[in-house]
């Protein structure tokens, strides 16, 4: 067996589908999975092998500027433009890599969990044996339908269920990719252009959990898989400002016209103060006095998002992201209900989540109270985090750059 040391190895990696089973605004690849994106996920296993020296990535056209930011921080990446079927992207990045390369894993962006063993025993299955495939034998009875019935049991001796990676010699999946293209043949995966071209193709053992995310269920369960460290964390926070003359009042990043704005140090956004309270206090990290003291110069007059902003990268350098968070802002006056999906989208921006998982509200106290008289505003807040999985290829979408813990 050739050693895997002394060979030229590189990965493809297709994600140019459009996701559709997920039901998401945009394509899967780029939905968050335990707080980095599903396809930095399954990049950065392979981005972090020593024995791969190169990973091309096929893309959607509509989403490659997409690709190119959150993948910035992973070194040694080509990005291509996927075509309309898996077999055309794969097809151009292969024709993207050096002739040079001896060895080309080709790998599902959908697939997040695969390990770094089985990406190693391809390579080397398809070093001494021209291809390989990885693949988990069927346990379950197969039924053959017809209309609705079954009709028959299938034999399952002898059945697998082939995953990826699929691995192959360059010059054989070029081959063999070239030879179905003349014939006008579409495969499944690059095993059954293989098998069409004659090439044998040996089976490594797989593992059920190098699932491939399809259903929102799927990223559930991948979740689950990547598994969480501790339990989560909620936090709860309070603020309250007086009235003055003079200010403009901003509530979550939102400028309100008024007759009046809140007094304080920074712009006094009440609303963002009770979140990074309410995210301080899940990390048991003090209140955001402690941390933006009015006493600094720095702080005076500075958007509240901002703030925010660094909070929420302190959870993260922690190793904790913000999973969900609810608001209530009380105050008599103004309305705010036509303001409040602004509120939520830039509280969502600041926090690094999507605004599906931040709520605010408001209310009245019937004219009780200092709010119910019109002396100030306050907010209630309250946040969950989650424990984030990282790894060194990762840190980047947990640890923003040019935020820094005070």
């Amino acid at each position: 067996m050739a050693d895997i040391k002394e060979l030229t190895v590189a990965a493809v990696i297709p994600a140019g589908g459009a996701g559709l089973r997920m039901g998401a605004d945009r394509p899967k690849q780029f939905l968050p999975l335990a707080g980095a994106p599903l396809l930095a996920r399954t990049v950065a296993v392979f981005a972090a092998m020593e024995e791969i020296s190169e990973v091309v990535v096929a893309l959607p056209a509509a989403h490659l500027d997409e690709g190119r930011r959150l993948l910035a921080g992973i070194p040694g990446l080509r990005l291509v433009t996927g075509g309309v079927t898996r077999q055309e992207s794969v097809a151009r990045g292969l024709a993207a890599l050096d002739d040079r390369v001896d060895v080309v894993l080709v790998h599902d962006g959908a697939r997040p969990l695969v390990s770094a063993e089985l990406v190693r025993a391809c390579i080397e299955a398809a070093a001494g044996d021209g291809a390989a495939v990885a693949a988990v034998p069927v346990a379950d009875t197969l039924k053959r339908v017809e209309d609705g019935r079954i009709v028959a049991t299938v034999e399952r001796d002898g059945l697998w269920r082939a995953q990826t990676p699929q691995a192959a010699r360059l010059s054989l999946l070029r081959r063999a990719m070239a030879a179905a293209d003349e014939e006008g043949f579409t495969g499944t995966d690059e095993c059954s252009l293989l098998e069409r071209a004659g090439v044998p193709v040996t089976v490594v053992p797989g593992a059920e959990s190098n699932l491939k995310v399809t259903r929102p269920e799927d990223m559930m369960i991948a979740e689950a898989m990547l598994g969480r460290a501790e339990p989560p964390r909620i936090g709860h926070g309070y603020d309250a400002h007086r009235f003055a003359a003079g200010r403009e009042l901003v509530l979550g990043g939102v400028r309100i016209d008024w007759d009046l704005g809140l007094d304080g140090h920074s712009d006094a956004d009440v609303l963002c103060h009770a979140v990074c309270d309410a995210i301080l206090g899940a990390l048991a990290a003090g209140d955001i006095g402690s941390h933006f003291p009015d006493s600094d110069p720095a702080y005076r007059g500075i958007s509240s998002l901002k703030l925010l902003e660094e909070v929420a990268a302190m959870a993260g350098k922690r190793g904790w992201m913000v999973a969900g968070l609810d608001a209530t802002v009380i105050a008599q006056a103004p309305k705010l209900a036509p303001h409040i999906s602004a509120m939520r989208e830039n509280l969502a921006r600041s926090a690094g989540i999507s605004p599906d998982r931040v709520s605010v509200k408001a209310t009245t106290t019937e004219k009780m109270g200092f709010c119910g008289r019109g002396e100030g505003i306050a907010a209630h807040a309250v946040v969950m985090l989650d424990r984030l999985v990282k790894g060194p290829l990762l840190r980047h979408f947990y640890e923003p750059e040019g935020k820094s813990q005070k």
